[in-house]
């Protein structure tokens, strides 16, 4: 499959839709490199099967071990996982350093398994842009979990929860307090909440501050949210951690709120879509290069102000949709 092609071959529909890896990869590329929907439009009836789980945090805190660890618990029951790792892009050249994967070596080798490192290319919402894509093309070829590893920049990292069923914040003791982590919006996103590195010195002071913080809200959201103790590297609490998932989705599916939280999220991505669209129109067809760099000299020498343009292209483009109507 040639990324320039926009649409998807039948041959190779089946062929994704039966796991094959070099397709998924292919596809996934093609979905990446090209704004034209028209693969991501071919799949879609095959999508909504796939569990989301999100693993979020601060850097350091052992994102990619955790996931290492997750994925091979889940394993053990035959499931297939797709694995999306969010790297940090490079301000410089723009590229990333795709370390999950090479910390996912062994993972990777698994005949269930399908790792995807993507560059954030600058997203700022901890997630790379075509990140619920990807996402999408793996719920297509059949994986029973998608796990999307965030890159950790703190208080951006909230657009997980519009991705993903289940979202496990980790947190480490030296990471600072529960105040901090609350300050960063992690804790208003987590369903599950995870101190890993729990041999170190001030774990057990950070899991009471954040019973503490979480007494509340246990009782207004009607889930009693898991916080527990990780020690990753030697694979300590990770059986607990997995149970809390699988109670977490048994939960959403026993109160009706997966369904209900599925439908708010695609709300969500149609309005992403909608303002994507347009603002590719925008640039396409609306604003002038030309006409906005005349504008912007006379911005910058005070002759005119941002404000007054922006709503000047705004009753333009209104005004011409109606009178197309």
């Amino acid at each position: 499959m040639k990324n320039e092609d926009i649409s998807i071959k039948m041959n190779s529909l089946k062929k994704l839709l039966k796991g094959d890896k070099r397709i998924i990869a292919q596809t996934i590329s093609a979905v990446e490199n090209d704004t034209n929907t028209k693969i991501l439009e071919t799949i879609f009836p095959y999508t909504g099967k796939a569990y989301h789980i999100g693993i979020t945090g601060p850097p350091g805190a052992g994102k990619s071990t955790l996931v290492n660890v997750i994925a091979k618990k889940l394993l053990e029951k035959n499931n297939k996982i797709g694995i999306i790792a969010v790297d940090p892009t490079s301000p410089f050249s723009g590229g990333a350093l795709l370390g999950d994967r090479v910390r996912m070596t062994d993972l990777a080798l698994q005949k269930n398994v399908f790792i995807r490192s993507m560059a954030s290319r600058g997203s700022l919402g901890g997630l790379a842009s075509k990140t619920k894509d990807a996402a999408l093309v793996l719920d297509a070829s059949g994986m029973d979990y998608v796990l999307i590893e965030t890159i950790g920049v703190g208080q951006v990292e909230l657009d997980i929860a519009q991705v993903c069923d289940t979202t496990v914040v980790i947190l480490v003791p030296e990471s600072g307090d529960s105040i901090q982590a609350m300050k960063a919006g992690l804790l208003e996103i987590a369903d599950i909440i995870v101190v890993n590195k729990g041999d170190r010195e001030g774990c057990d002071r950070l899991i009471m501050e954040l019973k503490f913080a979480f007494e509340l809200r246990d009782k207004q959201a009607g889930w009693h949210f898991p916080i527990l103790k990780t020690i990753a590297t030697e694979n300590k609490g990770i059986e607990e951690l997995v149970s809390a998932i699988d109670s977490h989705r048994a939960y959403l599916h026993k109160s009706g709120k997966l369904e209900d939280e599925r439908k708010g999220k695609l709300m969500l991505r149609i309005h992403e879509l909608i303002e994507e669209k347009i603002r590719a129109h925008l640039k396409e067809k609306i604003i002038k290069e030309d006409e906005l760099k005349i504008m912007i000299d006379k911005v910058y020498k005070r002759k005119l102000n941002p404000y007054r343009i922006a709503s000047n292209i705004a009753k333009g483009i209104i005004k011409s949709q109606t009178r197309r109507k």
